[in-house]
């Protein structure tokens, strides 16, 4: 049996696995979902005052996530979507977690690749500068396009009602379009080179829009450490909403056996 750590993407809060943690406790495993800094609250609180996650940043979250971990009786599996996938990868360059799978991963500093698809499904946060010191969200159209697309209208909106709120939209500003640009390390740099990190799994969507296969794989091939494991899977035909749309149950799998088999 092993101890989980689920960690969340923007735009959504740890309900976005609710589904998984029932699943995964089933099975034997005791799984934590922590919330970012701010986020603890329910989605309806903070899409009626985003106020509390605006100035949030990503070393507070890092550190936040860090003494969650901390206070686990053993070293988890880490299993982080979208953001939650950077995240993640922080974690496992400072040493933390027994292995880790990262789903739709947005990318640390130093992945280049930025596809079409990207640039219209982030358009709604970066199209105003002001958004970069606010909490910045989608409408549910947007959202259908940048995390639904392969689901109907009306199950992309039952979607958006449950799960999506407001993010700080100084991470999109910053790390999704300024991070490469600035001399030096910035607050999302990993150590691609780094032997002692835990074995990674890049988990990708065939059909993701706001984080498409060619950021993972790109993500994926800039790992050179050759003493720990890298791998990359794609499953063809599904959206970043790929954790909770239909068939998420072979994600949730998929990632579990892989990380039950590498985990050291």
């Amino acid at each position: 049996m092993a101890t989980i750590v689920l960690i969340h993407g923007l735009w959504v809060t740890p309900r976005s696995w609710e589904q998984w943690i029932p699943y995964y406790e089933a099975k034997g495993h005791t799984v934590v979902a922590p919330a970012y800094p701010g986020f603890e609250v329910e989605v309806e609180a903070l899409r009626a005052n985003p106020e509390p996650i605006a100035t949030v940043t990503v070393p507070e979250t890092v550190a936040h996530l860090e003494k969650v971990i901390a206070e686990l009786p053993e070293k988890p599996i880490l299993i982080g979507h979208s953001f939650g996938g950077t995240l993640t990868q922080l974690l496992l360059d400072r040493g933390h977690g027994a292995a880790g799978v990262v789903i739709d991963s947005a990318p640390p500093e130093g992945i280049r690749v930025t596809p079409p698809s990207q640039i219209k499904s982030l358009f709604p946060i970066l199209n105003n500068p002001a958004k970069r010191h606010q909490a910045a969200g989608f409408t549910a159209e947007q959202w259908h396009y940048a995390f639904a697309n392969t689901l109907s209208e009306e199950e992309s909106r039952a979607s958006y009602e449950r799960y999506a709120i407001p993010a700080p939209g100084s991470w999109v500003w910053s790390y999704g379009l300024i991070a490469n640009f600035k001399p030096g390390k910035q607050e999302t740099w990993v150590d691609f080179r780094n032997n002692d990190r835990a074995p990674l799994l890049f988990i990708a969507g065939g059909a993701d829009h706001i984080m498409p296969p060619s950021v993972n794989r790109s993500n994926a091939e800039h790992y050179r450490a050759p003493d720990t494991v890298t791998e990359y899977y794609e499953f063809p035909g599904r959206s970043h909403w790929t954790c909770a749309e239909p068939g998420w149950e072979a994600v949730a799998d998929k990632a579990l056996d892989w990380a039950l088999g590498h985990a050291r």
